[in-house]
């Protein structure tokens, strides 16, 4: 067995991190596999190195190791290209040049998010061409509809609950490179999850429709689909999810207090439990 952790470093960890980080160590540990370790930095924007550090001696104090070297995204950029490059080799993607508010206009579908109508994919390639000569900006798009047409019914399997069947048009023509970042995370999650050879992917709830999207993408390369467990997300004492600005409740925060790692590993498992929403077949 494989899993891995894989935060971005936008912040320091917080006890719902360290839940998410429990969940895949303590799986691979229990099986004498591999537990390793990514960091997923390709929002250049929002990513600062200070937290790449705080990460490795958070989880270093909490008392989890991980196995060869860490991955980290940022530097691999060129993989990801190759990758959009076999995409669009294939006719798969289409440049956008919409903007964030047009987007967001857009009616919204899974976990509210807005489902692009296609309104760039019916420019003609000299118009594209012209817009990309002209510089302006746009990402890179996967023409959803003929992407399913290249693969069959798809479906993962959850740990705990059996076969899920997945329904990635429902997403719509989802962004996989956008104007300001190489590649967008769904193709750099899935790209690096067969390449490092995973076979468990534990993390939190919030990422369960998404898996759908990520299913359809290793079809279309031919990587193999791992199992996934997707555990309930710890939240504040107002039914809040945990999130990086709750200071109060990060590693470094509950060190400083006095919490020692076996209380913190107690506390984040203690209020996490497995779940398992979603479609059955």
């Amino acid at each position: 067995m494989i899993t891995r952790f894989a935060p971005s470093p936008t912040g320091l960890l917080h006890l719902g991190h360290a839940a998410s980080a429990l969940h895949g160590w303590q799986a691979a540990r229990a099986a004498g596999g591999q537990f390793l370790l990514r960091i997923e930095d390709i929002d250049a924007t929002r990513c600062r190195p200070e937290f790449t550090t705080a990460i490795l001696e958070d989880l270093g104090w909490l008392g989890l190791d991980w196995d060869g070297p860490v991955r980290v995204q940022s530097a691999h950029f060129p993989d990801y290209r190759a990758a959009l490059a076999q995409l669009e080799a294939r006719g798969l993607l289409y440049p956008c040049f919409c903007t964030r508010a047009e987007i967001a206009a857009a009616p919204h579908g899974p976990d509210d998010m807005p489902v692009y109508p296609g309104t760039c994919r019916a420019i003609s390639a000299r118009d594209r061409a012209a817009r990309i000569a002209a510089g302006q900006g746009y990402g890179l798009r996967l023409d959803m509809a003929a992407a399913c047409g290249c693969v069959g019914t798809l479906a993962f399997h959850e740990r705990g609950v059996g076969r899920i069947t997945c329904q990635p048009a429902r997403f719509g023509d989802v962004l996989l490179a956008r104007k300001d970042t190489p590649a967008s995370y769904h193709l750099c999650v899935t790209h690096d999850d067969a390449l490092q050879g995973v076979t468990l992917v534990t993390r939190g709830v919030d990422l369960f429709a998404v898996t759908d999207l990520h299913v359809l993408l290793q079809a279309l390369f031919g990587w193999p689909t791992p199992d996934y467990a997707h555990h309930a997300l710890l939240t504040d004492a107002d039914g809040k999810r945990l999130a990086k600005r709750d200071k109060a409740l990060t590693l470094r925060a509950l060190r400083a207090a006095g919490h020692s790692p076996a209380a913190v590993r107690a506390m984040a498992m203690g209020q996490s439990a497995p779940a398992g929403p979603g479609r059955y077949a």
